[in-house]
């Protein structure tokens, strides 16, 4: 189930583009399937149309091929992605570092479409998926900055590897958008009520 983005914020806690990049970021690798036993989560971007859908739904500027090379590079940067919740802070500078000099990222402060003050650092004319990982990369440097990697979590549902990003004032979101909480909830009401009985 896809959140639009101005309904998870519940203050900005990092920029607006930063926080945009986050979820979509989050988004993007909640398109690969689960890893995690019992979860059978399906790949949701396996076709140009899929990718299309994806593209749309968010405020996308530039360059968009819709071909199956530009699918093919955009599903190879899930991986990518996904290691940013999984890894140290160390690790993450790491790979913030290598995706900006891989792209020979350029930070420009643009305003155009309404958006406010944001930064590209990239042509619009580079490929999708180069533009997708230098903006990933640039919230991620906020993130950092800002000590905010906690804010980063895989969902604590037992089936369920999604990735999360907790924009909640007091950092307690635990669970991904697909119905964990409920299940959760659920599994816990019906052990006190057993234990009860």
């Amino acid at each position: 189930m896809t959140v639009p983005i101005a309904d998870v914020r519940s203050q900005e806690l990092f920029t607006h583009d930063a926080e945009d990049a986050l979820l979509w970021g989050a988004e993007l690798v909640n398109t690969m399937p689960g890893s995690v036993p019992g979860d059978s989560s399906p790949d949701t971007l396996t076709t140009i149309e899929d990718l299309d859908a994806f593209f749309t739904s968010l405020p996308w500027t530039g360059r968009f091929d819709r071909d199956p090379a530009e699918l093919e590079a955009v599903r190879d940067l899930r991986p990518r992605l996904r290691r940013f919740w999984e890894s140290s802070e160390a690790e993450v500078v790491t790979m913030v570092n290598d995706l900006l000099r891989e792209a020979g990222a350029v930070p420009q402060l643009v305003d155009h479409d309404g958006v406010g003050w944001h930064v590209h650092a990239t042509p619009l004319e580079a490929p999708l998926a180069e533009r997708m990982a230098v903006e990933f990369a640039f919230a991620m440097v906020d993130v950092v900055r800002a000590g905010g990697l906690d804010r980063l979590r895989v969902c604590e549902g037992d089936d369920c590897d999604d990735v999360v990003v907790d924009l909640s004032k007091n950092r307690s979101r635990r669970y991904c958008d697909g119905g964990c909480a409920a299940r959760a909830h659920t599994a816990a009401y019906r052990a006190r009520k057993a234990r009860r009985a």
